[in-house]
């Protein structure tokens, strides 16, 4: 593959990841940027990368820089990746794409006008198992999809002591846990089945009205919930968990449950997708393992090796069978497939990754949910902008 230089903007929990996962994926990472120049230089030391870009301005300004990814709060992805694609390089931007369905609508189009390359990371697509299913519902053997049910739970935001810049509306967007790792489970689905989301009807929860706020800096998933650190009691309007029931293009329909309040639950995507032949299961936690479930003959458990599955899926596999790939691999091949289809230009007329046309039908799936939750009844996902606000 031709030889890219990326940079990554954000030194949170994700930003690390990306770092990794692209020296994995053969990318040249070029540096990291944090919210400040300070930080900017403290990750690049803890990282083993040259503090050479202080601002996101001194990457941009940088021609030999090809691309750049976005981890960074989710009110700064509007501003970020429309700059990265106006100053010419491709852009991988973590989800949500924007605040608003305008703004993403916006981003659509700016990068359709750069004519770079423009990814969200829904990186759970990536599993090999999980694009084998995506094999299987094309190539008919599940028959004809008929319902799925399935789940995103976590417990990293289990106690009213927990917290995160996620939880304020102003930092995160007016949903949460939907938002957060709710669209990862209906990007997957709707990329297994081939299918849009196109109504819903929501139910949502905050569990804690009220959180407690630590006077200071706390990481992401640090496990930091010490009585002895100096809170602060802070408003919450964002979910914490909640369920929706699901309309589809063909006619499915289905029920995604999500939480970050599930003792026990680090981080579980489940899903069952059944269909007139055969039903289809699998388990973020178990992921080398797929159940494909018969009526008529014995169910089967397919085991992850690239010498059994679908061409597609095979590829997406780097180990024999029996060596296990997990979450850092599925970003390993997100970027292979980003990179690989800029080097033979594929991404612009069939690209193998989640556009930003995908991330913006997530800010509207995300817009029909919080409508559906506050009117309680079912509503249509908007095919444009202009019908949610």
């Amino acid at each position: 593959m031709k030889e890219f230089r990326t940079v990554v903007v954000g030194t949170g929990f994700i930003g690390p990841v990306h770092v990794e996962a692209l020296r994995r994926a053969g990318v040249t990472v070029a540096g990291i940027v944090g919210s400040s120049p300070e930080k900017s230089t403290e990750a690049s030391k803890a990282l083993g990368l040259p503090a050479t870009y202080p601002t996101l301005e001194s990457v941009l300004n940088d021609p030999t820089i090809d691309a750049v990814h976005l981890a960074t709060p989710n009110r700064l992805h509007f501003e970020q990746a429309a700059a990265v694609l106006r100053s010419g390089k491709h852009v991988v931007c973590e989800k949500p794409l924007a605040m608003t369905s305008r703004q993403s609508a916006e981003l659509v189009e700016i990068a359709a006008a750069s004519g770079r390359a423009a990814a969200v990371a829904y990186n759970i697509r990536f599993y090999p198992l999980c694009h084998e299913a995506a094999a299987r519902v094309a190539g008919g053997s599940v028959g004809e999809f008929l319902h799925v049910s399935g789940s995103y739970v976590q417990d990293w935001l289990l106690c009213k002591t927990d917290f995160n810049w996620r939880v304020l509306a102003e930092d995160g967007g007016e949903l949460r846990a939907v938002a957060d790792i709710g669209t990862h489970w209906l990007d997957l689905i709707q990329f297994i089945t081939g299918q849009r989301v196109v109504a819903v009807c929501a139910d949502l929860r905050t569990v804690y009205p009220q959180r407690e706020r630590p006077i200071g800096n706390v990481e992401t998933f640090s496990g930091s919930g010490s009585s002895d650190i100096p809170r602060e009691s802070v408003q919450v309007t964002t979910e914490d968990c909640g369920s929706v029931m699901l309309k589809f293009s063909g006619g499915a329909n289905g029920c995604m449950w999500v939480s970050q309040t599930t003792a026990g639950r680090k981080n579980c995507l489940r899903f069952e997708i059944g269909g007139t032949e055969q039903c289809l299961a699998w388990n973020s936690q178990s992921p080398n393992e797929l159940f494909i479930g018969q009526r008529d003959c014995a169910n089967e458990s397919l085991i992850r090796d690239p010498a059994l599955l679908q061409p597609q899926s095979a590829a997406l596999c780097n180990y024999p069978g029996g060596h296990n790939e997990g979450f850092p691999d599925t970003f390993k091949q997100l970027f292979r497939c980003f990179y690989g289809s800029i080097a033979d230009q594929s991404f612009a007329t069939d690209p193998p990754f989640p556009t930003f046309a995908d991330g913006h039908h997530e800010v509207l799936l995300c817009e029909a949910i919080l409508t559906s939750h506050r009117k309680r009844t079912w509503v249509d996902v908007a095919k444009d902008q202009g019908d949610h606000q």
